[in-house]
């Protein structure tokens, strides 16, 4: 089976968040079951032509615009062996950043035309196109909006990876940039709802993803729905939840080449030297004391506030701990931070960067790994902590829910602590309880090993993602013959 991945971000080519890390080991995970999976993302400045070999394979192709035709090219080359093609138009493009831009509904939309124009170029036909959040959603939007189009285009598969981000417009871009905002059959919504990339993709695919089973029954109830949970449940019958993987072969503390010790699970005692290692990075001084880390976008989604509030409690009762957070987001939750670190210099430190070392290196060496997401449609973090055996403190939402087991519910096969509550007095407790169990070495250790032998490799959601293509290539085929 041929499938085409499209998503604006891959690791290594360029990555902002977890999208990127997603499309770089889910297609290798797929390709490694036999379907031939191929990648297609934006030129962006940011990408090493050099690096990653890339090569002008179609020369320009003419896109309309509202505005008149715009110039796109295709560049092609492979990335941790995955074929991967490259769109290329400096104008939408050539920016200091992938998202931000106050054009990005521009800049994407035409993104999907560009891919559209230039597939007919390729001696490749994919059956199914598996596109990724509202970016992509345009393709589903071009290819099922336009009646006459729509039997012959390949199955579409629409996943969302984060649906607070909708990529909105108003009916004016639409009528300009001829989108329709009819409902397919079936479907009972009003115009305005149709006027984001995300409803496009979800009212339009074949068949609908999310990155969690609990995401994806969160999304269907008024408080995760983002306004489109009357659209959602409509197509409840079409939306699956599979929870994401992480690239095992990246992420091994047994192998990874930016940790200064190497361990396992089987061999724990070198991950001291890591912990010490981050320690002396820090300046906080080797110490007994538990180390939280923290490895996240410094937003709201990610109770960035609540962490401020839980260790800030914790601290000013005197409770000995060490706090390492390394990220960047919104200007007041940086400001919050800086007020902590500097109420409690001795035991916070604050990076606000990015710094894929550094991620390592908290992975590696932290003993607690923090979480207190508002919402979390899936969440690698907690999962690559486990795996170089942090010990995850989360709260109980989405992915998160879906991958920690409370140490405290079920002892046995307990591999972190959640909490409820989204506030910093829920957050302080679970922290206690994560505190009296490293108290505890032998039990600390038993917590520790059920993460880092736990499965969250590509193997089983690569097998369910690979059993819905098929499912969406015979409605396709069925709809077809109507």
């Amino acid at each position: 089976m041929k499938v085409l991945f499209v998503s604006v971000e891959m690791s290594p080519l360029v990555k902002v968040g977890g999208l990127a890390d997603v499309a770089g080991s889910l297609p290798k995970a797929l390709r490694n079951r036999g379907l031939d999976v191929r990648v297609v993302l934006p030129l962006h400045r940011s990408v090493d032509r050099r690096r990653h070999e890339l090569v002008r394979t179609v020369d320009t192709v003419r896109v309309s615009t509202p505005r008149g035709p715009l110039p796109a090219a295709l560049w092609q080359g492979r990335a941790g062996g995955i074929p991967v093609y490259a769109v290329e138009n400096a104008q939408m493009f050539d920016r200091s950043q992938v998202y931000g831009e106050p054009d990005d509904v521009h800049r994407w939309l035409f993104f999907c035309d560009a891919v559209l124009a230039l597939l007919p170029h390729l001696d490749w036909r994919p059956d199914v196109v598996h596109l990724n959040d509202w970016h992509a959603a345009f393709i589903a939007a071009r290819l099922r909006g336009d009646a006459a189009r729509a039997p012959s285009t390949p199955a579409l598969l629409y996943t969302i990876h984060n649906l607070a981000l909708k990529g909105e417009f108003d009916r004016h871009f639409a009528t300009q940039h001829h989108l329709s905002l009819h409902p397919p059959a079936g479907l009972e919504v009003s115009p305005e709802l149709l006027c984001s990339g995300m409803a496009q993709g979800i009212a339009r695919a074949d068949l609908i993803t999310t990155v969690s089973p609990t995401y994806a029954r969160e999304i269907l109830t008024p408080e995760y729905g983002a306004g489109l949970d009357p659209l959602l449940r409509q197509r409840a019958s079409d939306l699956f939840g599979i929870l994401n993987g992480i690239d095992d072969d990246e992420f091994n503390p047994a192998t990874d080449p930016r940790l200064p010790a190497h361990f396992s699970a089987d061999d724990l005692g070198p991950r001291q030297e890591v912990r010490r290692a981050l320690q002396r990075h820090t300046g906080l001084g080797e110490s007994a004391a538990p180390v939280v880390g923290v490895v996240n976008r410094l937003f709201w989604q990610k109770g960035a506030d609540i962490a401020v509030d839980g260790i800030g409690r914790l601290l000013d009762a005197g409770a000995a701990l060490q706090f390492v957070v390394l990220g960047t987001g919104d200007q007041v939750y940086h400001e919050q931070l800086r007020g902590l670190e500097r109420r409690h210099s001795h035991a916070v430190k604050l990076y606000l960067e990015f710094n894929p070392d550094l991620a390592q290196l908290i992975y590696g060496g932290s003993d607690i790994f923090l979480m207190p997401s508002r919402y979390e449609p899936c969440g690698l973090g907690q999962m690559i902590a486990m795996r170089y055996g942090s010990v995850p403190v989360v709260r109980r939402t989405g992915g998160l829910a879906d991958t920690v087991i409370d140490a405290d519910e079920q002892p046995a096969s307990g591999r972190g602590f959640v909490f409820a509550e989204p506030n910093g007095a829920a957050l302080a407790a679970a922290l206690q309880r994560a505190f009296a169990a490293y108290r505890d070495p032998p039990r600390w250790r038993a917590i520790q090993l059920n993460g880092m032998r736990a499965d969250f490799s590509w193997k089983e959601p690569a097998s369910r993602y690979a059993d819905l293509y098929g499912m969406a290539v015979d409605r396709r085929a069925a709809r077809s013959h109507l």
